[in-house]
């Protein structure tokens, strides 16, 4: 029978979910199917994914999905509900592909990913934290300052859709608001979505960019076609009525231009250091303000950064950890493999007056030469604020700098309970805490910060 037909024909089961996966969906277990005629079945006894469905949940589910290790199913009813389910915020929630987890109290999200991030790092890097951190919390709605949005026109509809994708991926969801983006973004979504309706090359425009700041706001519209003069006049008139900055992107991040000449302020403060960071509309910088200001604080804490120290800031991007640092220590290096970001780190550190922040262009997707300049000489601290894949390539070049003390944050669980392993049962240090930071209220990524000394 084709997985079409099995679909088609799968009849009702219930069963009680006894947890989440990485993804936020219900887990239930062949053991724990209550309900169902599973007997001759294929799937009998396998596992099952279920969206919308919470651990202790008793549910009704029809198989939609079928794979080798697990089934896919669709949440037909949540017969005992659990007591830490609560009402979606969003009108779109369950469609929208934005967040996984507004039906699960914001304290339980954090305990799952609390226990994702101990399950990871015991069952990856065979490592347990002396202690644990107490979690960072931060705004639980209009937190992201950052996002990038998908617009599409669908004929049937007669009009544009601007939002992130389904949760399918395949289509934009059709939405009017979203919760999570900070505003005034996240009220102006459906009308992002009228006035790409009204445009002439509305489907020459797939893809707006959001970067909100302490100072002005911005939309990046990608552009794939030369807009005319009546398009350009409607995207004036929208942004001097919602007063916000739009830019255009006609080809390469290089080729972003503001529609309406003069400077574009985009820039961030980090008020315990007194430092105010410029960033360009396309830079990465941390989604969530409050958690970034909370983070930073806490990283240079667990560093325990003195005067004297020399500490190395590894992957810093455009100086977020790197000029705080060097408010505190002797000297700070920074090393990253963006040419355009080391500009900008050097360029803040110079606006904020800061003379011990050095900075190096190096690709650290490469293990780093022993020779290189800024691997020479000593340093007291390093910091490691690495992409999703982790540190892998610089985890021997710490080792060989022996700092006392390194702080590592991750947005990727699994490749920090790598690095962690290694660091650990390899590399003479270590785990001293762990925790999470709640950067991405809703959705199920996990962002982290653990603390190693190097041991005696």
């Amino acid at each position: 029978m084709s997985k079409a037909s099995r679909a088609h024909n799968a009849a009702l089961e219930t069963g009680v979910v006894a947890d989440l996966t990485h993804e936020g969906e219900g887990v239930v277990r062949g053991v724990n199917i209550t309900d169902g005629p599973l007997k001759d079945r294929p799937e009998a006894g396998k596992t099952v994914f279920i969206a919308g469905a919470l651990p202790g949940e008793r549910v009704t589910f029809r198989r939609r999905g079928f794979h080798k290790s697990h089934d896919e199913a669709e949440l037909i009813e949540v017969l005992e509900a659990s007591p830490q389910r609560v009402q979606p915020r969003c009108a779109h929630f369950g469609v929208c592909g934005g967040c996984a987890l507004q039906h699960l109290d914001p304290g339980a999200q954090l305990e799952a990913k609390q226990k994702e991030l101990a399950g990871n790092l015991q069952r990856i890097g065979n490592v347990v934290p002396d202690t644990w951190l107490p979690p960072l919390l931060g705004p639980h709605w209009g937190y992201r300052r950052r996002a990038r949005l998908s617009s599409r026109f669908v004929t049937k509809k007669g009009r544009s859709l601007v939002g992130f994708r389904e949760k399918q991926g395949k289509y934009v969801a059709d939405v009017q608001r979203c919760e999570v983006l900070a505003e005034p973004v996240g009220h102006l979504v459906g009308a992002l979505g009228e006035l790409l309706t009204g445009m002439q090359r509305r489907e020459s425009l797939p893809q707006i960019e959001v970067a909100l700041s302490d100072g002005e706001r911005v939309l990046v519209f990608r552009v794939l076609d030369p807009l005319p003069e009546s398009d350009l006049d409607t995207l004036r008139e929208f942004e001097k009525a919602q007063g916000l900055r739009i830019l255009l992107q006609p080809g390469g991040l290089d080729t972003v231009a503001p529609l309406t000449p003069g400077p574009v302020d985009l820039h961030y403060r980090l008020d315990e250091f007194g430092l105010k960071l410029d960033f360009g509309p396309t830079d990465f910088v941390q989604v969530n303000a409050a958690i970034n200001q909370s983070m930073v604080s806490r990283a240079i804490e667990l560093l325990e950064v003195g005067p004297a120290d020399r500490v190395l800031d590894l992957y810093c991007g455009l100086g977020n950890f790197t000029l705080p640092l060097a408010r505190r220590a002797a000297e700070v290096v920074g090393v990253e493999g963006d040419a355009g970001l080391i500009g900008r780190a050097r360029a803040n550190a110079a606006a904020n007056g800061i003379s011990n922040a050095l900075f190096h262009v190096a690709d650290l997707s490469q293990p780093p030469d022993k020779t290189i300049p800024w691997m020479r000489g000593g340093y007291d601290k390093v910091l490691l604020d690495p992409p999703r894949v982790g540190a892998r390539e610089v985890l021997s070049a710490v080792a060989h700098i022996a700092p006392r003390r390194v702080v590592y944050i991750s947005c990727h669980t699994g490749s920090l309970a790598r690095d962690l392993g290694v660091l650990t049962h390899e590399l003479g240090f270590r785990l001293r805490a762990a925790g999470v930071l709640d950067m991405f209220p809703h959705t199920t990524h996990v962002e982290s910060m653990a603390v190693l000394e190097r041991a005696s």
